[in-house]
């Protein structure tokens, strides 16, 4: 089905006609198309094969060498002023760059079929929901935006034949020349363009591109929020209630694991279900609350590390209608990467298409290497990740990677306190990251890289937002990754951050006591459960609530450093920090 809809067919003439395409294919969402376009992609290379007895309905895919993660310093927002655009992003005046886009973009769909992929981001018929267009000569693109979005004739119908409320996106692989790669977002037209790569992170328009860079300046707009954080629900099993909680994460601080959490054993009397591991868009409803959805229908995940151990959840979920990107292929066409869990194969192809073995001195799975799944089949999906009216959010959570500033958890002593915590979000790096070890990297909200605007704009709507909720979600911060004297993980992690979680929503019901620090509420050691936990007892747990005031003396002047980078930073984040300061100067 294609649409009548003026400004659609306007817009698709206009881009065809500068790329030059041989033929062009509407996507209907129909598994007829979706199984013949496989079989195309099968025949030229573009996808290979897998053993379909142990991995029904999967393919893999290698990007090239060069395009392998998403390209920040070739990521734009291109405002109308660079002042809009905020300190943080890249900016070039609009008219220059369509040009330089127009020059790329002439005839590179020659010799090539464009794909029209109608889509929705949101579950079908939502008020949160937003309709966007992307145009790609990637069968690979268009095999993943039919597990990451809702694609088809349900856009159209949601769109209608005369609405322009729609986000413009043009994808081309072109030469996938790195020099002249560009992802770059105009939010004054709801336009997206990507060109000269391949990589999912680049090209799949829907996910960062989409659902962050344009909807967060969307949403300041029309006065909701777009985030970059994972939604989960506890059901408590006696009562049936579930409570949602929302999380920010850096890369690397455990999102996903936590979004898929499976609980300990002595927590029988809950369920945890994944509403999102990724991205939440929330809006206030009549009944004065904050309320979330998932904006997307599939999870597109870092595979190295993910294994039965980790994140159960997320490997189950990959056993079928997958797309594997970048990972070891075995010759039995299993894939593998590092940290899965299981042996390494006896010989494989690495993601550079090479033989490899154990005793290869290259890694077989790129460390970034992906899998595209159904969200539909995780395990822990809950019954009500596609409710159109979406879930009510208890709390909020921020967290990062710290070695000793931050305690295992604490609560904001209100929302300003607490957008001041989330915009002086910061995790640490590691061994895993390149450079140096155990520099701080400042990253308010998870969002840095993600929002669509002005940064300092950006915290004064979240500010504003705070006036709106009546019945506001409480925030925390959290942190997984304090060490101990030897350097190893003093908390257990995974499934044992459940025990956080419970303390956070008993907080949030009135049912626990904290104690008033001058960073915010700690828990009484008591009141978070260890039953079942080996060599932890609550000595330790005390150790990990200590708030340091020597370390807390070089971390704030370390956010006053980075507030001051904000030229819009509003009034009530300075004064979170002075009346941080004072507090320590009182305690």
């Amino acid at each position: 089905m294609e649409t009548r809809n003026p400004t659609v067919r306007q817009w698709i003439d206009e881009m065809a006609a500068l790329t030059k395409p041989d033929q062009i294919v509407w996507i209907d969402g129909s598994r007829e198309q979706k199984d013949e376009l496989t079989a195309e992609a099968m025949s030229t290379g573009e996808l290979l094969p897998m053993n379909q007895e142990r991995w029904p309905g999967c393919v893999y895919h290698r990007t090239a060498v060069n395009d392998v993660a998403r390209v920040e310093h070739r990521t734009f927002i291109c405002a109308p002023s660079k002042e809009e655009a905020g300190p943080t992003n890249n900016w070039m005046d609009p008219a220059e760059m369509y040009e330089k886009l127009y020059a790329l973009y002439d005839g590179s769909m020659q010799g090539r079929t464009m794909y029209v992929i109608p889509y929705i981001m949101g579950p079908v018929g939502s008020p949160f929901s937003k309709v966007g267009v992307e145009l790609t000569d990637s069968i690979y693109v268009v095999l993943n935006m039919l597990i990451m979005t809702r694609v088809g004739d349900v856009a159209w119908k949601q769109l209608g034949d005369t609405s322009n409320d729609w986000v413009r996106g043009l994808h081309g692989k072109k030469d996938i020349d790195e020099e002249n790669r560009y992802i770059v977002h105009f939010p004054q037209d709801n336009t997206i363009m990507s060109v000269n790569s391949g990589y999912g992170g680049n090209v799949l328009l829907g996910k960062k591109c989409f659902a962050l860079r344009i909807a967060s300046n969307l949403a300041r707009n029309e006065g909701w929020m777009a985030e970059h954080m994972l939604i989960l629900g506890v059901e408590n099993v006696e009562t049936g209630e579930t409570r949602y909680v929302t999380g920010a994460f850096p890369s690397a601080c455990g999102k996903t694991n936590l979004a898929m959490l499976i609980p300990p054993a002595y927590a029988k009397g809950y369920k945890v279900y994944t509403v999102g591991d990724d991205i939440a868009w929330m809006r206030v409803m009549d009944d004065g609350r904050l309320w979330a959805i998932n904006p997307e229908a599939g999870f597109f995940g870092v595979a190295p590390g993910t294994s039965m151990k980790s994140n159960p959840n997320a490997l189950l979920t990959t056993k079928a209608n997958t797309i594997f990107t970048n990972v070891a292929l075995t010759e039995d066409g299993d894939p593998w990467w590092e940290g899965m869990g299981v042996p390494a194969p006896a010989r494989a192809l690495d993601w550079k298409g090479n033989p490899w073995t154990p005793e290869s001195t290259q890694k077989a799975a790129n460390p970034n290497s992906r899998f595209t799944a159904p969200a539909a089949q995780c395990p822990s999906i809950s019954p009500h990740w596609e409710d159109p009216a979406g879930v009510p959010i208890t709390a909020i959570l921020f967290g990062g990677r710290r070695a000793k500033t931050a305690p295992l958890v604490y609560e904001a002593f209100d929302w300003n306190h607490g957008v001041f915590i989330g915009a002086a979000m910061a995790s640490e790096t590691t061994a895993a990251a390149s450079g140096a070890v155990g520099v701080v990297r400042r990253d308010p909200m998870a969002m840095l890289p993600f929002c669509g605007y002005n940064m300092g704009d950006y915290f004064r709507h979240w500010i504003d937002m705070g006036r709106k909720i009546e019945h506001k979600p409480r925030i925390f911060n959290v942190n997984w990754f304090q060490l101990d004297e030897n350097g190893r993980f003093a908390w257990p992690g995974f499934g044992d951050n459940f025990r956080v979680i419970e303390w956070i929503l008993k907080r949030c019901a009135g049912e626990v006591d904290a104690v008033e620090s001058p960073i915010g509420y700690l828990p009484k050691p008591e009141d978070i459960v260890l039953d079942g936990l080996e060599d932890f007892d609550i000595e330790d747990l005390k150790k990990l609530l200590v708030v340091d005031r020597e370390i807390w003396e070089d971390e704030m002047d370390g956010i006053a450093e980075h507030l001051a980078k904000f030229e819009r930073l509003p009034n009530e984040l300075s004064e979170q920090l002075a009346a941080l300061r004072e507090r320590f100067a009182k305690a």
